[in-house]
């Protein structure tokens, strides 16, 4: 008999790779460096990063039956190869002045490495924890949250003292470092595993653990109406989530009259709430169930979107933000745990794969319609009565999905009696 991994040590690894590949977001450190740099416009650089989520929904969603068939070990491997080349990649493109090699290295290479890496840790941990997949799930993404708070002051300092292209270089050398450290003790749990005392716990009626509604295939779950009830659902709560995130700092200018630094200070303690929401919303998952989870974020959100231009209190206004960022993280973090319990375990990582093009999707739709509100009526604020009526939508689509649930749960007691 082999030794048992530790499944904590599990999770550590797996917040090892989401720390390392959630440094994307803090992308913007290089925006203003490469501007100086090469006189590009904001626009130009700012695609890099777009791609690079394109790339990371589009790698997901195809590489996602990769991870299932060679297991989280190779598929760390394989992310830490292309995340890494993709960092190291884009000091050769500085170096060359190259935009399109900068497209290819950060944005094309990096952005797989993002996906395969991003998807390969969470598709295990929801094994290794039957009893806790939020929390489980949750802990690795809210690694991936506060990556940009850890890695920005890293990235500056790096910039400030050893230039853009050593900078790539460092940080590209460093994350395939950690990430392939943190890979070779990635591991499914064998066939039958439960954690010590779980079945226990269960029969003598401590422990209450509902079962999935079904054991599909990747390719079975596209089929359902379910599937793009959680697409659509996390692809609203994303693109509104995206829009305010990217304009979070302009529109505390323009609605509570925040200087430039105060608001740049705001967006920076905002992005904590990011990370903080993915492991508390999470957790509570647990414990009142992804449905009412999924509900309670869009009835917070449409009141929160309606409100927030006409709010003229900055204690209120700052409130309200920090409550959609934990809503937009918690998003991310209990989508897993919410296949898992649809879909089964079976092929979890490619379905978690599949559901992540509305990510793909919605890093391009969210900040270009803010942008394009703020072009045609002055101000972001108008956008935000646009988004409430979004979060109707979705209100109604988690609505739906209960009703699938009560007919797939009624099915299966109907075949146990």
């Amino acid at each position: 008999m082999r030794k048992t991994k530790n499944r904590w040590l599990i999770a550590l690894s797996a917040v090892g790779i989401h720390i390392s590949i959630g440094s994307v977001y803090a992308w913007s450190n290089f925006t203003n460096p490469l501007i100086d740099k090469f006189g590009w416009s904001a626009s130009q650089v700012q695609m890099t990063f777009s791609i690079a989520i394109l790339f990371l929904g589009l790698s997901a969603a195809f590489l996602g039956h990769f991870v299932e068939k060679h297991g989280p070990k190779k598929a760390g491997m394989l992310a830490a190869i292309f995340f890494g080349v993709g960092i190291a990649g884009s000091g050769l493109a500085v170096n060359l002045g190259s935009l399109p090699l900068l497209y290819i290295f950060y944005g094309v290479l990096g952005g797989i490495g993002l996906g395969v890496g991003y998807i390969a840790p969470v598709s295990t941990l929801i094994k290794w924890f039957p009893d806790r997949r939020g929390l489980a799930t949750g802990l690795a993404i809210m690694g991936f949250g506060f990556a940009a708070a850890i890695s920005s002051p890293i990235m500056d300092a790096l910039i400030k003292s050893v230039g853009v292209a050593n900078t790539f270089f460092i940080l590209g050398i460093a994350y395939f470092a950690i990430m392939t450290l943190s890979s070779l003790y990635l591991e499914k749990p064998e066939e039958g595993w439960l954690p010590e005392g779980f079945k226990e716990k269960v029969e003598s009626g401590k422990l209450k653990i509902k079962n999935d509604l079904s054991q599909l295939t990747a390719n079975e779950a596209v089929k359902t109406r379910r599937f793009y009830y959680l697409w659509i659902m996390l692809f609203i709560n994303v693109t509104c989530g995206i829009a305010i995130l990217s304009a979070a700092k302009p529109l505390a200018q323009e609605s509570i009259g925040l200087s430039t630094a105060e608001a740049a200070a705001l967006v920076g303690v905002l992005g904590l709430f990011n990370g903080f929401g993915r492991i508390g919303w999470a957790s509570i998952s647990d414990y009142i169930g992804r449905p009412n989870t999924y509900t309670t974020f869009f009835v917070l959100q449409i009141a929160l979107f309606f409100m927030l231009p006409h709010t003229t209190s900055a204690i209120l206004f700052q409130v309200m933000l920090a409550v959609i960022y934990t809503c937009y993280g918690g998003g991310f973090s209990s989508i897993p745990a919410y296949i898992g319990d649809l879909f089964g375990t079976k092929q979890v990582g490619a379905i978690h794969g599949y559901i992540l093009t509305a990510w793909a999707v919605a890093g391009l739709a969210g900040p270009l319609f803010a942008a394009w509100i703020k072009d045609t009526t002055g101000s972001y604020a108008n956008s935000l009565s646009f988004f409430s009526g979004l979060f109707v939508v979705a209100l109604v689509v988690s609505i739906l999905v209960r009703f699938d649930m009560k007919r797939l749960a009624a099915k299966q007691d109907k075949s146990v009696a």
